[in-house]
């Protein structure tokens, strides 16, 4: 036998073997859902361990409560996959984290275009990073829902420039992201550093006047009662929330990270159709609409900080361009479709 048929035997032989030993072994993945192992975004999660036999992994699912306590766990090495909102997992991937940059996806239409765009296999290179020289890689991408500010008031005191009614109030935000920060600064607000697991609960007891949540959060915390009789549900998308899988892939069987993005497609008109019910769970009571000049003033504010967070490198540039050709696609009359700075 010829050296050449020996070495491509032997190549052949490792990677039975190897294959074998991913189908042997048991990939586990942290998963972030403030309902435990009872919440819809963790039976989903079982959903997709299950389409995900196919590629000869063999997924052990971990319930977090706590976002952080799965981001930690994730960095501890205790699992190999992690479920974050994008707004954490913005670390590991910014390319996938932008996604749900400060009001560039307003509607589910354009999230659901974002998120096809970037599970696109033209853009697989793009889901591979690396942090810290550690590899990771974004297996996964799902809807959760537009943010809305959650307020104290139901009534614009200063109707022409409505921003002015956020000024010194306390808004509860997630103490991790910088571009929070740096937008409750922009507002002239009063930040208070928090944890989605007591984001709400801030609001609910009165610790804060405003915050910014997803309708899937207000039936599972209770928001009416920080709500109460006059508090409002301002309709404006402060920002889009998603969830990213992020993996590292060398736990898992090869083109593994291809194949789930491929389930996460698969599962994301099912996913929408959730996301579009739990914006049903907010009453029409509760939701203060603004004025189409008002809505603009909103919008002047966020792109401000969207176009100077972009600029120090806290979005993607790439992510930021697509972001506006689809909103500049569906709303053509938009102010923001002339200009060239974005």
């Amino acid at each position: 036998m010829s050296k050449i048929k020996i070495l491509s035997s032997s190549a052949l032989l490792l990677g039975i073997l190897m294959t074998a030993t991913f189908a042997r072994a048991q990939q586990t993945i942290c998963v972030f859902d403030v309902q435990g192992r009872s919440g819809d975004i963790f039976k989903g999660m079982e959903e997709w361990a299950l389409a995900s036999k196919n590629t000869g992994a063999n997924i052990k699912l971990l319930p977090y409560p706590k976002e952080e306590d799965a981001d930690a766990a994730f960095k501890a090495g205790k699992c190999d996959g992690v479920y974050l909102t994008s707004l954490r997992a913005r670390y590991y991937n910014k390319f996938a984290g932008s996604i749900d940059a400060l009001g560039a996806v307003p509607n589910i239409t354009i999230a659901e275009r974002a998120i096809r765009y970037a599970l696109d296999k033209r853009n697989a290179k793009r889901m591979l990073s690396k942090v810290n020289g550690e590899d990771f890689e974004v297996a996964g991408i799902d809807q959760i829902g537009t943010a809305y500010l959650f307020v104290k008031y139901n009534k614009i005191k200063n109707p022409q420039d409505p921003i002015k009614d956020l000024e010194g109030k306390k808004f509860s935000f997630l103490g991790y992201d910088v571009a929070q920060r740096y937008m409750l600064k922009k507002i002239k607000a009063v930040p208070v550093s928090s944890e989605i697991s007591n984001l709400v609960a801030k609001f609910n007891n009165n610790q804060v006047d405003m915050t910014a949540a997803p309708a899937y959060l207000y039936k599972p915390f209770e928001m009416h009662k920080g709500l109460g009789a006059q508090g409002a549900v301002v309709v404006f998308p402060v920002v889009n929330v998603t969830m990213l899988m992020v993996i590292r892939p060398e736990k898992f069987p090869t083109s593994f990270g291809a194949t789930s993005r491929g389930i996460f497609l698969k599962h994301l008109p099912k996913t929408l159709q959730y996301v579009n019910r739990t914006e049903r769970d907010i009453p029409e009571k509760y939701k203060l609409m603004l004025t189409k000049e008002q809505t603009t003033k909103y919008q002047m504010i966020v792109r401000e900080a969207r176009v100077e967070l972009t600029k120090q490198g806290v979005y993607d540039q790439q992510m930021m361009s697509v972001l506006k050709r689809a909103r500049c696609t569906i709303d053509r009359t938009n102010f923001e479709c002339s200009l060239m700075d974005e």
